[in-house]
């Protein structure tokens, strides 16, 4: 049974529709990206999958176990506010130690959970969130434009690291983000938004599509090749990058 199904749906903001007609299901165990360009409704979607956001049309449903985990695009903490890693990972409360470094292991900084929120890098911050997303079992992890702001290796690692939660957990995936060659190499489906699905299918076969090329241009097949030749090849540079910034 598909965790989430969504059924001819649409959203509109007064006289604005910003989604029509949109079906699609996520399947248990499955790395989903949704891309787009701005204001194609990707965050409207994902508002909707959660039910933060109600359908002019159409309906969303969820399978009879669903548990969703929420990475933000971004989160603000006030600097001023004295915080361990651990205590933020505590709120609102009801979480065992053991959960918590469960969780930063599963996120893949096993070593922070005594870090100040307010000293971590950008890339630790989000390894953070994912952690809290991951505490309560999810077997579907939402992302949200999770890695805006982080640089190029960081994302890739960030992204990885996804993959290795959705191997070791066997949770499904749907994210969105404007980093197309990264998040469609770790993607097993990707979904083209654009106030409706323009295109859908394997990366390979969404890259090459008309409507996908489009929007994008014909740039990011090439992209894609790099990226996964990267990926093969130069892992464990990006490996080190990934624990230097999480020594940091």
């Amino acid at each position: 049974m598909s965790l989430v199904n969504v059924e001819n749906l649409s959203v509109s903001y007064g006289a604005k529709t910003v989604l029509a007609h949109v079906s699609l299901a996520i399947e248990p165990g499955e790395i989903v990206t949704i891309v787009g360009p701005n204001g194609s409704g990707k965050t409207s979607l994902l508002r909707s999958i959660i039910g933060a956001v109600k359908p002019s049309r159409g309906r969303v449903t969820h399978g009879p176990d669903l548990r969703v985990g929420y990475v933000p695009q971004r989160l603000h903490i006030d600097p001023t506010l004295p915080m361990t890693v651990a205590r933020f990972l505590r709120l609102p409360g009801g979480v065992a130690p053991a959960g918590i470094d469960d969780a930063l292991t599963q996120a893949g900084v096993p070593d922070l959970s005594t870090a100040q929120m307010s000293q971590l890098s950008g890339g630790q911050f989000q390894r953070v969130l994912l952690a809290r997303a991951l505490i309560g079992k999810p077997n579907l992890l939402l992302l949200d434009e999770a890695t805006q702001g982080l640089d190029q290796p960081g994302s890739a690692a960030f992204y990885r690291q996804i993959e290795t939660v959705r191997r070791d957990t066997g949770c499904a995936v749907l994210m969105i983000s404007h980093e197309l060659h990264v998040v469609m190499s770790a993607s097993d489906r990707v979904i083209c938004l654009n106030g409706h699905v323009c295109c859908e299918g394997t990366p390979e076969v969404v890259a090459s599509a008309p409507e996908y090329r489009a929007l994008f241009g014909s740039g990011t097949m090439g992209a894609l090749a790099l990226y996964r030749h990267d990926h093969d090849h130069a892992h464990d540079h990006d490996h080190r990058h990934e624990h230097t910034e999480a020594a940091e």
